[in-house]
């Protein structure tokens, strides 16, 4: 029988380029999503084909990190030897708005699957590796490039401060009830399929747009703001390989070089042979209430523990996605005269 991999989250980026690498990997990929979601079975269709055109082992489950009896429904049937918990509100702006809901979604949503998990491998003595996703803004106002993680956290926002409860719910799942967990502290990673609220896909797509006609300017907050902007294919292996491991630890996976907003942003308009600062404009609105100069990540740890490294630069990552967006401008625009006519 093939080794079955649940993914909790398997719609989002790092779900669909995760179940890719898994199926690539001959797994049994089973992915959960909500039935109340904007997402549909249809957003990850394309992964039941091969690149010969073949049937690949995936199957998709509705469920709800809200509902215990649904968690306990699947990991009795699809009997996981790997759980990937991708699962989050990864909006920062929307968790300031709506903090009840992020609590539910990521706090109690992770302690329910994480008993869930404790107590399905005590009744059926199947050893299970869970991997639980974290964020790089947990570590807040840390001065100095970030590669341990628990010495750094300080959280500075609410969804930052969700994230630091659960890597610490996690880490005590590890310590005291003997699960193997696994945690991946992540920085920025993008990519074509990053979504709208996602600062870099706001900026290529607007590029893509502007170049084609579709759009005028471009609206932004802190041009100084840094990040890494990884490549989530990349980061999801580093993923797959703390599963892989001997015993279970924590890592921080990053690209050890942060570039600021505007960097990203020269970037994607030399893409497309336009002058940014001809269409890029600054609104203080767009700054998040508590935003802070995030550290570095240092990937040391992966490096040397997992045989990890970032692959993929930024002009890369950057080419891909506003290569991607042009595509969709361009049947946007057609689309559009289509409907003129």
């Amino acid at each position: 029988m093939k080794k079955a991999a649940f993914i909790i989250g398997i719609a989002g980026p790092d779900g669909l380029y995760l179940s890719e690498l898994l199926l690539d990997k001959g797994y049994a990929v089973h992915g959960m999503i909500r039935r109340d979601s904007g997402l549909t079975i249809e957003s990850v269709e394309h992964l039941y084909k091969d690149v010969d055109g073949g049937e690949r082992n995936l199957t998709i489950h509705y469920g709800d990190l809200g509902d215990s009896s649904s968690l306990r429904r699947i990991l009795e049937l699809v009997q996981p030897v790997e759980i990937y918990h991708l699962a989050a509100n990864s909006d920062g702006l929307d968790a300031f708005v709506q903090p009840e809901y992020t609590v539910d979604e990521v706090v109690l949503g992770t302690m329910r699957l994480l008993e869930e998990v404790n107590d399905y491998q005590n009744r059926t003595e199947l050893y299970v590796r869970y991997y639980q996703a974290g964020s790089y803004e947990i570590f807040g106002l840390a001065k100095d490039a970030v590669q341990d993680v628990s010495p750094s956290i300080h959280p500075r926002s609410p969804y930052a401060v969700v994230n630091a409860y659960t890597h610490r719910r996690a880490v005590d799942a590890r310590e005291y009830s003997g699960l193997f967990v696994a945690t991946g502290i992540l920085f920025d990673h993008v990519s074509p399929r990053s979504g709208d609220l996602c600062v870099a896909r706001k900026i290529t797509r607007a590029a893509a747009r502007i170049k084609r006609g579709l759009q005028t300017e471009l609206v932004l907050g802190n041009l100084n703001a840094r990040s890494e902007w990884g490549f989530t294919r990349d980061y999801v292996e580093a993923m797959w390989l703390m599963l892989q491991q001997e015993q279970p630890d924590d890592f921080v996976i990053a690209t050890g070089v942060a570039r600021t907003v505007r960097e990203f942003v020269e970037a994607a308009f030399e893409r497309v042979g336009l002058d940014w600062e001809k269409y890029v404009k600054v609104d203080p609105r767009c700054l998040l209430p508590s935003e802070v100069d995030l550290p570095v990540g240092d990937p040391t740890k992966a490096m040397n523990v997992l045989g990890w490294s970032a692959r993929t630069t930024l002009a890369e990552v950057v080419d891909m996605m506003v290569t991607s967006d042009l595509e969709h401008a361009r049947r946007e625009e057609e689309s559009m005269a289509h409907w003129i006519s």
